[in-house]
Protein backbone atom coordinates (compact mmCIF):
# COMPACT_ATOMS: atom_id res chain seq x y z
CA UNK A 1 0.00 0.00 0.00
CA UNK A 2 1.23 3.35 -0.64
CA UNK A 3 1.40 6.47 1.68
CA UNK A 4 -1.26 9.15 1.17
CA UNK A 5 -0.80 12.89 3.11
CA UNK A 6 -2.16 16.01 2.12
CA UNK A 7 0.51 18.03 4.53
CA UNK A 8 -0.06 21.91 3.50
CA UNK A 9 2.53 24.46 5.30
CA UNK A 10 2.96 28.05 5.54
CA UNK A 11 6.10 29.77 5.56
CA UNK A 12 7.02 32.77 6.48
CA UNK A 13 11.34 34.80 6.88
CA UNK A 14 12.61 37.58 6.02
CA UNK A 15 15.38 39.28 4.87
CA UNK A 16 18.71 39.57 6.51
CA UNK A 17 18.20 42.00 9.55
CA UNK A 18 14.59 42.79 7.46
CA UNK A 19 16.15 45.00 5.22
CA UNK A 20 14.13 46.08 1.91
CA UNK A 21 15.37 44.38 -0.60
CA UNK A 22 12.70 42.78 -3.07
CA UNK A 23 11.71 45.47 -4.63
CA UNK A 24 9.14 44.70 -7.86
CA UNK A 25 11.82 43.32 -10.12
CA UNK A 26 13.02 41.04 -7.99
CA UNK A 27 10.02 39.83 -6.69
CA UNK A 28 8.35 39.35 -10.53
CA UNK A 29 11.14 36.91 -11.02
CA UNK A 30 12.11 35.44 -7.04
CA UNK A 31 8.74 34.41 -6.51
CA UNK A 32 8.27 31.86 -9.88
CA UNK A 33 11.65 30.61 -8.88
CA UNK A 34 11.08 29.68 -5.41
CA UNK A 35 7.80 27.98 -6.84
CA UNK A 36 9.98 25.95 -9.36
CA UNK A 37 12.36 24.88 -6.24
CA UNK A 38 9.35 23.38 -4.46
CA UNK A 39 8.25 21.80 -7.72
CA UNK A 40 11.55 20.18 -7.97
CA UNK A 41 11.32 19.27 -4.42
CA UNK A 42 8.39 17.03 -4.72
CA UNK A 43 5.84 19.71 -3.68
CA UNK A 44 3.34 21.77 -4.79
CA UNK A 45 2.96 25.69 -4.20
CA UNK A 46 -0.20 27.14 -3.55
CA UNK A 47 0.71 30.91 -2.80
CA UNK A 48 3.84 32.93 -3.05
CA UNK A 49 3.73 36.52 -2.35
CA UNK A 50 5.18 38.84 0.75
CA UNK A 51 6.74 42.40 0.91
CA UNK A 52 10.29 44.29 0.83
CA UNK A 53 11.32 42.76 3.72
CA UNK A 54 9.81 39.39 4.13
CA UNK A 55 8.26 36.34 1.97
CA UNK A 56 5.19 34.13 3.10
CA UNK A 57 4.93 30.88 1.00
CA UNK A 58 2.04 28.18 1.16
CA UNK A 59 2.73 24.37 -0.44
CA UNK A 60 1.21 21.03 -0.05
CA UNK A 61 4.73 18.89 0.78
CA UNK A 62 5.06 15.23 0.54
CA UNK A 63 5.55 13.16 3.69
CA UNK A 64 9.53 12.39 2.84
CA UNK A 65 10.14 16.20 2.93
CA UNK A 66 10.91 17.55 6.58
CA UNK A 67 10.03 20.97 7.06
CA UNK A 68 13.86 22.25 7.82
CA UNK A 69 15.27 20.14 4.60
CA UNK A 70 12.29 22.31 2.49
CA UNK A 71 13.09 25.53 3.91
CA UNK A 72 17.01 25.21 3.66
CA UNK A 73 16.82 23.90 -0.16
CA UNK A 74 13.46 27.29 -1.12
CA UNK A 75 16.09 29.72 1.07
CA UNK A 76 20.04 28.81 -0.14
CA UNK A 77 18.63 27.76 -3.88
CA UNK A 78 16.92 31.09 -3.95
CA UNK A 79 19.78 33.11 -2.80
CA UNK A 80 22.37 31.99 -4.69
CA UNK A 81 20.08 32.71 -7.61
CA UNK A 82 19.96 36.31 -6.01
CA UNK A 83 23.56 36.72 -6.45
CA UNK A 84 23.72 35.29 -9.70
CA UNK A 85 20.72 37.01 -11.12
CA UNK A 86 21.17 40.62 -10.15
CA UNK A 87 24.75 41.29 -9.11
CA UNK A 88 23.80 44.35 -7.48
CA UNK A 89 21.87 42.37 -4.55
CA UNK A 90 25.47 41.25 -3.24
CA UNK A 91 24.17 41.98 0.08
CA UNK A 92 20.93 40.13 -0.44
CA UNK A 93 20.30 37.43 2.10
CA UNK A 94 17.41 35.70 4.28
CA UNK A 95 17.22 35.67 8.10
CA UNK A 96 18.60 32.57 9.55
CA UNK A 97 15.26 31.03 10.85
CA UNK A 98 11.46 30.90 9.55
CA UNK A 99 8.56 30.44 11.31
CA UNK A 100 6.48 27.67 10.05
CA UNK A 101 2.82 26.44 10.18
CA UNK A 102 1.11 23.44 9.63
CA UNK A 103 -2.34 24.39 7.71
CA UNK A 104 -5.65 22.01 7.85
CA UNK A 105 -7.60 21.81 4.42
CA UNK A 106 -10.50 23.42 6.09
CA UNK A 107 -8.27 26.49 6.76
CA UNK A 108 -6.38 26.54 3.65
CA UNK A 109 -8.72 28.83 1.70
CA UNK A 110 -8.26 31.39 4.49
CA UNK A 111 -4.40 31.63 5.05
CA UNK A 112 -3.97 31.65 1.08
CA UNK A 113 -6.33 34.64 0.89
CA UNK A 114 -4.28 36.12 4.30
CA UNK A 115 -0.90 35.69 2.05
CA UNK A 116 -2.33 36.96 -1.00
CA UNK A 117 -3.23 40.00 0.86
CA UNK A 118 0.41 40.67 1.68
CA UNK A 119 0.90 44.37 -0.01
CA UNK A 120 -2.45 45.57 1.52
CA UNK A 121 -2.02 43.88 5.32
CA UNK A 122 1.59 45.73 5.86
CA UNK A 123 0.14 48.92 5.02
CA UNK A 124 -1.03 48.78 8.89
CA UNK A 125 1.52 46.41 10.34
CA UNK A 126 5.31 46.13 10.13
CA UNK A 127 6.75 42.67 10.02
CA UNK A 128 8.07 41.98 13.49
CA UNK A 129 4.18 42.56 14.51
CA UNK A 130 2.37 40.24 12.37
CA UNK A 131 5.43 37.36 12.99
CA UNK A 132 5.29 37.51 16.68
CA UNK A 133 0.94 37.76 16.17
CA UNK A 134 2.05 34.51 14.34
CA UNK A 135 3.26 33.31 16.58
CA UNK A 136 1.24 33.56 19.54
CA UNK A 137 -2.11 32.48 17.12
CA UNK A 138 -0.26 28.94 16.20
CA UNK A 139 0.64 28.75 19.94
CA UNK A 140 4.27 28.38 19.57
CA UNK A 141 6.74 28.90 22.28
CA UNK A 142 9.29 31.39 21.84
CA UNK A 143 11.63 34.16 23.71
CA UNK A 144 10.29 37.59 22.73
CA UNK A 145 13.60 38.91 23.49
CA UNK A 146 15.16 36.69 21.08
CA UNK A 147 12.94 35.98 17.83
CA UNK A 148 14.83 38.86 15.89
CA UNK A 149 18.33 38.50 16.90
Amino acid sequence: MGTYTQNYYHMVFSTKHRVELINPELEARLYPFMGGTLRDLGCMPIIINGTADHVHLLARYPSDLSHSDMLRHVKSRSSKWVHETFPEQRSFAWQEGYGGFTVSKSVKPAVDAYIARQKEHHKNQDFKTEFLELLRRHEVEFDEATVFE
